[in-house]
Protein backbone atom coordinates (compact mmCIF):
# COMPACT_ATOMS: atom_id res chain seq x y z
CA UNK A 1 0.00 0.00 0.00
CA UNK A 2 1.55 3.32 -0.98
CA UNK A 3 1.08 6.55 0.95
CA UNK A 4 -1.93 7.48 -1.24
CA UNK A 5 -3.88 4.37 -0.21
CA UNK A 6 -5.84 4.69 3.01
CA UNK A 7 -7.03 1.71 5.01
CA UNK A 8 -10.31 3.20 6.19
CA UNK A 9 -10.94 0.30 8.57
CA UNK A 10 -7.95 1.38 10.66
CA UNK A 11 -8.27 5.16 10.77
CA UNK A 12 -8.85 7.06 14.00
CA UNK A 13 -12.41 7.78 12.86
CA UNK A 14 -13.10 4.09 12.25
CA UNK A 15 -11.69 3.21 15.67
CA UNK A 16 -13.92 5.82 17.32
CA UNK A 17 -17.02 4.55 15.51
CA UNK A 18 -16.13 0.96 16.38
CA UNK A 19 -15.77 1.93 20.06
CA UNK A 20 -19.07 3.84 20.04
CA UNK A 21 -20.84 0.82 18.56
CA UNK A 22 -19.11 -1.46 21.06
CA UNK A 23 -20.31 0.66 23.99
CA UNK A 24 -23.92 0.41 22.84
CA UNK A 25 -23.64 -3.31 22.25
CA UNK A 26 -21.90 -3.85 25.60
CA UNK A 27 -24.69 -2.06 27.46
CA UNK A 28 -27.33 -4.20 25.80
CA UNK A 29 -25.39 -7.44 26.29
CA UNK A 30 -24.51 -6.61 29.94
CA UNK A 31 -28.17 -6.00 30.72
CA UNK A 32 -28.88 -9.54 29.50
CA UNK A 33 -26.29 -11.04 31.87
CA UNK A 34 -24.05 -12.32 29.06
CA UNK A 35 -20.34 -12.45 29.86
CA UNK A 36 -17.42 -11.85 27.52
CA UNK A 37 -16.47 -15.52 26.99
CA UNK A 38 -20.14 -16.43 26.39
CA UNK A 39 -20.45 -13.62 23.86
CA UNK A 40 -17.37 -14.67 21.92
CA UNK A 41 -18.62 -18.28 21.84
CA UNK A 42 -21.83 -17.28 20.02
CA UNK A 43 -22.06 -18.12 16.33
CA UNK A 44 -22.02 -15.28 13.80
CA UNK A 45 -25.74 -15.54 13.00
CA UNK A 46 -26.65 -15.14 16.68
CA UNK A 47 -24.27 -12.17 17.02
CA UNK A 48 -25.97 -10.47 14.07
CA UNK A 49 -29.40 -10.99 15.68
CA UNK A 50 -28.07 -9.72 18.99
CA UNK A 51 -26.71 -6.55 17.35
CA UNK A 52 -30.04 -5.91 15.61
CA UNK A 53 -31.91 -6.42 18.90
CA UNK A 54 -29.56 -3.84 20.43
CA UNK A 55 -30.51 -1.39 17.68
CA UNK A 56 -27.15 -1.53 15.92
CA UNK A 57 -26.01 -2.61 12.51
CA UNK A 58 -24.14 -5.88 12.99
CA UNK A 59 -20.37 -5.38 13.06
CA UNK A 60 -18.69 -6.62 9.91
CA UNK A 61 -15.84 -8.27 11.82
CA UNK A 62 -15.26 -9.95 15.15
CA UNK A 63 -12.94 -7.10 16.09
CA UNK A 64 -15.85 -5.07 17.48
CA UNK A 65 -17.20 -8.08 19.36
CA UNK A 66 -13.77 -8.55 20.97
CA UNK A 67 -13.93 -4.96 22.21
CA UNK A 68 -17.45 -5.63 23.56
CA UNK A 69 -16.19 -8.74 25.37
CA UNK A 70 -13.37 -6.72 26.96
CA UNK A 71 -15.91 -4.13 28.13
CA UNK A 72 -18.10 -6.87 29.60
CA UNK A 73 -15.14 -8.33 31.47
CA UNK A 74 -14.28 -4.88 32.82
CA UNK A 75 -17.88 -4.30 33.92
CA UNK A 76 -17.96 -7.72 35.60
CA UNK A 77 -14.83 -6.86 37.59
CA UNK A 78 -16.38 -3.51 38.55
CA UNK A 79 -19.66 -5.21 39.55
CA UNK A 80 -17.79 -7.68 41.77
CA UNK A 81 -16.24 -4.76 43.68
CA UNK A 82 -19.56 -2.83 43.88
CA UNK A 83 -22.20 -5.53 44.55
CA UNK A 84 -24.59 -3.11 46.27
CA UNK A 85 -24.69 -0.68 43.34
CA UNK A 86 -27.85 -1.17 41.23
CA UNK A 87 -25.71 -0.86 38.08
CA UNK A 88 -23.90 -4.05 39.15
CA UNK A 89 -27.00 -6.15 38.43
CA UNK A 90 -28.06 -6.82 34.83
CA UNK A 91 -31.55 -5.38 34.35
CA UNK A 92 -32.77 -8.08 31.94
CA UNK A 93 -30.80 -11.15 32.98
CA UNK A 94 -33.90 -13.27 32.43
CA UNK A 95 -33.43 -12.68 28.67
CA UNK A 96 -30.01 -14.34 28.66
CA UNK A 97 -31.51 -17.70 27.73
CA UNK A 98 -32.76 -16.14 24.49
CA UNK A 99 -29.13 -15.71 23.42
CA UNK A 100 -27.01 -18.17 25.39
CA UNK A 101 -28.49 -21.63 25.66
CA UNK A 102 -27.57 -23.58 28.78
CA UNK A 103 -25.78 -26.86 28.09
CA UNK A 104 -28.08 -29.84 27.88
CA UNK A 105 -27.63 -32.41 30.61
CA UNK A 106 -26.32 -35.75 29.38
CA UNK A 107 -28.79 -38.57 28.90
CA UNK A 108 -28.73 -40.98 31.81
CA UNK A 109 -26.91 -44.19 30.98
CA UNK A 110 -28.70 -47.49 31.45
Amino acid sequence: MDSGDVDFAHTDEAARKRRDKAVGLARYVWDRGIGGPELLALPDDRLRKLARAAGANPPSTRETWSVVAEMLDEKSRWAAVHPDDPRAVPAHADEKIMWVKPPLPPWPSR
